[in-house]
């Protein structure tokens, strides 16, 4: 399943509303700016109901991890795809490193940054409502193309 960048889409609504997070220099991570780029799958027929986090580290100017997250209870996980395999039930509700990603050595300190990021329940249902924009943004360009 493609993933799309939320701010193709939605452009003035991402800058207005990304997540950025500044790393001070007694952090885990290498001081600086780090952007959380959110990535919907954009295939019409799915509710995959999933964002990846592509985080962009602004002083190195390159994506450091790409981070899978999943809101939904693992049943509804089990049920999408149709799967009772824990370890793909676990990477599909997240967060987790997505393995088909290029990953830094810096990564697993990013997952920790993000797993932090999302105890913040308003954050998580910003998340959820640029999940439905961008989705039903998808299901009408299919109707177009139709």
């Amino acid at each position: 399943m493609p993933y799309a960048p939320f701010h193709e889409k939605f452009p003035r609504v991402a800058e207005e509303e990304t997540r950025s997070i500044i790393a001070p220099s007694h952090s885990k991570l290498p001081k600086g700016k780090y952007v959380l780029v959110e990535l919907f799958c954009d295939e019409p027929d799915c509710d995959c109901r999933r964002v990846f986090f592509d985080v962009f580290y602004e002083e190195k100017k390159k994506s450091v991890a790409v981070v899978a997250y999943g809101w939904e209870d693992r049943e509804f996980y089990e049920n999408w795809s149709s799967k009772n395999d824990p370890e793909i039930i676990d990477d599909l509700k997240g967060p987790a490193l997505n393995k088909a990603s290029p990953q830094s050595k810096l990564a697993p300190r990013v997952l920790e940054l993000i797993e932090q990021v999302l105890k913040d329940n308003q954050y998580v249902e910003r998340i959820k409502r640029h999940y439905h924009l961008f989705k039903e943004q998808i299901e009408k360009d299919e109707k177009t193309y139709r």
